[in-house]
C-alpha cells in the first residue's frame, strides 16, 4: 500500500511537471535556435567575425565539402579571411528546414544560400547543424556538415 501511495503522490506531480515542460520549452528551445542562426545571418552579412564565430562551440568539428573536417580556431580563420577580403562580398540568406529538439540537444536541417559578389555566384548548401545548450545556457553549434547542391 505504501508504493501505491507514493506513487499516487509522485505521478500527478510528475506528470504535471512533463506538461508544464514539454510543449513550450520545446518551442522556446526552437525559437531560441532559429534566433542565434537569424543573428548569425546577420553578423556575417553584416562583417562581423567575432559575432559569427559565437555561434560555433569551442568543442566544433566541421564538415564541408571541399574543405574537409576544421575545428572552431580553423572555421573561424577562414570566416574571417573571407570578410576581409576587399575584392569579394559574402552573402547568406537562410532556409531553416526542420529544428528538432531534445534536452540540451538539437538538430536543425537547414540550406544556405551563399552568393559571392562580383560576379554573382551563388552556392545552395543544404546542411545539419548539431546543437548542445552549453553552461553559459547559450545554444551553440557543435558538430555541422554543408555540401553544396549539385
Amino acid at each position: 500500500m505504501a508504493i501505491i501511495t507514493r506513487l499516487s503522490i509522485l505521478l500527478p506531480g510528475t506528470l504535471l511537471g512533463a506538461l508544464l515542460v514539454s510543449p513550450a520549452a520545446f518551442a522556446d528551445d526552437a525559437g531560441a535556435i532559429r534566433a542565434r542562426l537569424e543573428d548569425w545571418t546577420r553578423q556575417f552579412n553584416a562583417g562581423d567575425t567575432a559575432g559569427a564565430c559565437e555561434l560555433f562551440s569551442r568543442t566544433l568539428v566541421s564538415d564541408v565539402r571541399g574543405q574537409g573536417e576544421a575545428g572552431y580556431d580553423t572555421r573561424c580563420t577562414l570566416i574571417g579571411k573571407a570578410l576581409a577580403n576587399p575584392e569579394r562580398r559574402f552573402h547568406y540568406a537562410l532556409d531553416i528546414r526542420e529544428i528538432l529538439t531534445e534536452g540540451d540537444m538539437a538538430i536543425v536541417r537547414l540550406v544556405w544560400t551563399l552568393t559571392i559578389s562580383p560576379g554573382e555566384i551563388t552556392s545552395v548548401e543544404p546542411g545539419l547543424d548539431v546543437f548542445r545548450r552549453e553552461a553559459d545556457g547559450r545554444w551553440r553549434i557543435i558538430r555541422y556538415m554543408a555540401y553544396e547542391s549539385d
